[in-house]
């Protein structure tokens, strides 16, 4: 089992999140640290992936981020559960497509917690209910790092998705926890059962560790490889 840190984000904005992100990108690939998970829920905000068409944002109303991870246009605001693992793949067989396929088992397995039965879609990537999407996924990988993550609506003001096509689709594609299950989510509800979720999938532990200890944090084995090869970027929005 390897080691994780699971920090916890609460409500943060999007653009002061993007940038940690790099920050811990950086100090993953020189093994300064060991793997991170960090847990937000965001203001609202669009987001624009490398494959994303102008035409798909219905409304300027919110504020956009034209990122680098892969995928088209998404959407992201309170109530909903945005995971972004900082994983090292070069431990992990530098296989970007098993780490998709890891990222939505977790998700389905969360969503089994609540006995919501959701599945993957052949040639579309994220976690579907039926025709219906529950969770996005949308990652980046630089020096086999993985950055960006994971979006599960939990108690999502579904609304929000029609300033835009999500992921190239009509906005009533998507759904919640909250609409399926047809009552209050709160995102404590939802925590737990995904920390264990995620470290099924990963064959990881996860420690809650504060953010202010991040940064001074060492890897315990600073001796191994960080595999600073190169990836481009993969997923749906």
């Amino acid at each position: 089992m390897t080691r994780t840190l699971l920090v916890d984000l609460h409500t943060r904005d999007y653009k002061e999140t993007w940038e940690l992100q790099h920050r811990l990108v950086e100090l993953r690939a020189q093994a300064r640290l060991p793997d991170i998970l960090l847990l937000v829920e965001h203001p609202h905000v669009i987001t624009m992936g490398t494959s994303a068409k102008p035409e798909n944002i219905l409304s300027r109303t919110l504020p956009i981020y034209e990122i680098e991870r892969g995928g088209d246009v998404t959407y992201h605001g309170y109530g909903q559960l945005v995971g972004y693992p900082i994983l090292d793949l070069s431990l992990r067989g530098r296989d970007i497509r098993s780490y998709l396929r890891s990222l939505e088992k977790m998700l389905i397995d969360t969503l089994a917690h609540f006995e919501i039965t959701a599945q993957r879609i052949e040639g579309r990537t994220g976690v579907w209910i039926g025709q219906k999407k529950i969770a996005s996924i949308g990652v980046a990988v630089r020096s086999w790092v993985t950055f960006h993550g994971f979006a599960l609506n939990v108690s999502t003001d579904l609304s929000y998705f029609s300033t835009i096509n999500p992921c190239g689709y009509e906005s009533a594609i998507m759904t919640s926890m909250k609409e399926q299950l047809g009552r209050g989510v709160s995102m404590s509800e939802v925590k737990a059962p995904l920390k264990r979720a995620f470290e099924s999938a990963f064959k990881t532990t996860l420690e809650l560790t504060p953010e202010n200890e991040i940064e001074s944090l060492k890897a315990e084995d600073r001796t191994r490889s960080t595999g600073l090869g190169s990836a481009g970027s993969e997923a749906d929005a």
